[in-house]
């Protein structure tokens, strides 16, 4: 167990090198000028040209090197070696000043908002996609599971196409459909929730429902297939020739080993759900890290785009670590 825990952890540089080297391409191909947009920030001239010397903005070359020292903590870390926070913090104090605020891990400023930086964005925003992440798998696992078992349990009947066709549509139907449907309906015409915000409860609801509808029918089907195939396994007639309840032998017995694929499902799921829920921020306004993506992909914002880039990349590899170690600890016959 330790030593995939080593080795993940080891690889997680290695594959982080390759997510930023592969974002930054594409970001840099976007059209148009970070620095110069219409719909975004236009600093002065003089900023302009400061950002542009400080974070090399002129040179593919140069900027790729140079923020993936910051990013990475390297230029800290150099700096601190050879003496240059020391340097910093003297020379403000000399002046009266109090020292620069220097991060471990700089994943730079924000080019479209004003005195912002990426790591107090990503800060801000992370709780909120968390908790919509969060709330939308606990909902989706509900009903995933319900209907998935139903669906094993009376296979054939109008329960289980039912649940099937429920299943079809969640999988088929996009989440923006899904989402204004949603909106529309219980936050338009019915007014039970508001239409956005974010704080308490009821704004929470719908967009965890919308997200959670693509999840619960992946759960379902998967959680059908693997009941099917453990309710005619040998273990389970013998425990019902022992005369265990019905509810036992299904719950305790057959939906354990069930649930071993919908686990290994929900490590990628949990950090789409948490990062990945663009559209859903989008059309109930929820100040996720989705939304900031979309603008700044829309701004031409480097630093922002990469730093949710990777931030999602993290999660989604730590999760699937998370996962891998329940998954043996389940069941310790895996290797």
């Amino acid at each position: 167990m330790l030593t995939l825990i080593a080795r993940r952890l080891l690889q997680l540089p290695l594959v982080l090198a390759a997510v930023f080297a592969l974002t930054l391409t594409l970001a840099w191909a976007i059209p148009g000028n970070p620095l110069d947009n219409p719909d975004g920030r236009r600093p002065p001239p003089e900023v302009q040209a400061a950002l542009l010397a400080q974070y090399r903005l002129d040179s593919f070359w140069s900027f790729a090197s140079s923020y993936a020292a910051r990013a990475s903590g390297t230029a800290y870390a150099w700096d601190a070696m050879t003496g240059e926070l020391a340097r910093e913090a003297a020379h403000a104090a000399g002046l009266g000043q109090a020292p620069p605020m220097r991060r471990v891990f700089d994943l730079g400023p924000s080019l479209q908002y004003r005195d912002r930086a990426v790591n107090e964005i990503i800060g801000a925003a992370m709780p909120v996609s968390i908790t919509l992440g969060l709330a939308a798998i606990g909902i989706a696992l509900v009903v995933g599971l319900t209907a998935g078992v139903i669906g094993a349990v009376r296979p054939g009947t109008l329960a289980d196409h039912v649940t099937l066709g429920v299943a079809l549509i969640g999988i088929s139907l996009p989440t923006f459909v899904t989402a204004t449907l949603l909106a529309l309906v219980f936050c338009v015409w019915l007014a039970w929730f508001p239409v956005g915000g974010w704080g308490g409860v009821r704004p929470m609801v719908m967009p965890a429902l919308a997200l959670s509808l693509p999840f619960a029918a992946y759960i379902a089907r998967l959680t059908r297939m693997g009941m099917i195939e453990q309710l005619g396994a040998d273990y389970i007639r013998t425990a019902r020739a022992k005369g265990l309840p019905e509810s036992r032998v299904i719950l305790r017995h057959a939906l354990k080993n069930a649930f071993l694929p919908v686990l290994s499902y929900l490590g990628p799921a949990s950090a789409m759900a948490m990062t990945g829920s663009f559209v859903v921020e989008r059309v109930f306004s929820v100040p996720g890290m989705g939304q900031h993506f979309v603008s700044a992909v829309q701004n031409k914002d480097l630093f922002l785009i990469i730093g949710v880039v990777l931030v999602f990349s993290t999660m989604l590899i730590l999760l699937n670590l998370l996962v891998d170690v329940l998954y043996r600890w389940v069941d310790p016959r895996i290797e």
